[in-house]
């Protein structure tokens, strides 16, 4: 992975860098050489933490926030 990413060949560089991260998590080299890590994406800097992943919903066109009630009166 070194010598890929001195020659910058960074996508042999990402390949290595997944074939190192399944024979870490218990693949056999022949099953990581076999795998497919087309689809395989690195979570984002900065999704990572307490309700940073959060989506933000954003309200329908036209909508309005309810009246807050008044406190002053029962019911």
């Amino acid at each position: 992975m070194d010598a890929a990413a001195r020659a910058l060949d960074f996508e042999e560089a990402k390949r290595c860098r997944d074939m190192i991260s399944l024979m870490r998590r218990g693949a056999t080299a022949t099953e990581a050489e076999r795998a497919d890590l087309s689809g395989i994406e690195r979570q984002q800097p900065g999704a990572m933490g307490l309700g940073t992943s959060r989506q933000r919903v954003t309200p329908p066109p036209g909508w309005k926030p309810p009246a807050k009630p008044d406190l002053m009166t029962t019911g």
